[in-house]
This record gives C-alpha cells, sequence and structure tokens, in this order.
C-alpha cells in the first residue's frame, strides 16, 4: 500500500482548534496552499480553511469549492483565514482536489487581500 502525502491544492480535513479571538477553528476541510516542493521538507504548511458558509462582507473573496469525491458540500475558502498550521493537524485521507482554474482563482483572492 502506497503512503498518502500532502499535495497542493488538495482538501483535507484539519484540526483548527484552539481558535484564538476571531479565528477560524474546529475540525473542517482545508485547501493546502504550499507547493508540493516545500510540502516535502517543512513541518508548518499553508492551508485555506472552507466553510459552508460566506459572510457577506467578504464574499467576493470567497471563491465558491462545489462539492466533488469526499467533499460533500459546496463550499467556500476563507481567504481572509488562511494561516500556517503544523502538518500533524491534518487528517489523510484527501477528500478531493482543486482544479488548477480553482487554485488560481485563490491566489488571486489572496493577491487582492494582501494588495
Amino acid at each position: 500500500m502506497v503512503e498518502e502525502t500532502l499535495i497542493q491544492g488538495g482538501i483535507y480535513l484539519a484540526r483548527l482548534d484552539p481558535a484564538k479571538s476571531m479565528e477560524i477553528g474546529k475540525i473542517r476541510p482545508v485547501v493546502v496552499l504550499m507547493n508540493n516542493a516545500f510540502l516535502a521538507v517543512t513541518p508548518t504548511i499553508l492551508i485555506c480553511p472552507l466553510s459552508s458558509q460566506s459572510h457577506v462582507h467578504f464574499h467576493s473573496l470567497h471563491p465558491k469549492i462545489y462539492a466533488r469525491d469526499n467533499l460533500l458540500q459546496e463550499s467556500f475558502a476563507l481567504i481572509e483565514h488562511c494561516r500556517a498550521i503544523s502538518r500533524n493537524l491534518v487528517m489523510l485521507p484527501r477528500l478531493a482536489q482543486l482544479t488548477e482554474i480553482e487554485l488560481i482563482t485563490i491566489r488571486e483572492k489572496i493577491n487582492i487581500l494582501i494588495a
């Protein structure tokens, strides 16, 4: 049996608790944003949490991620909540995989937020 590893654009469940202040918490799906070369060597990874709801003030920053494979519910990428977490908080197996266009859209939304 081949052991699964994290890959860029993969959607996995992650433990985001304990959340501090206004951070998004609980066990939820996240998108791995870090490229595969860095994923192979770093103990922390950059993720974007997903939610089934999008707050009206941030809706233009929240790309819609359609349900597929084991991601059972339509979700939104919460760009303003992207952060680094320990890879030990991410649970295998992968639920789904973003398309290249979806990953590019998330990058573009991050650029809007930080520009």
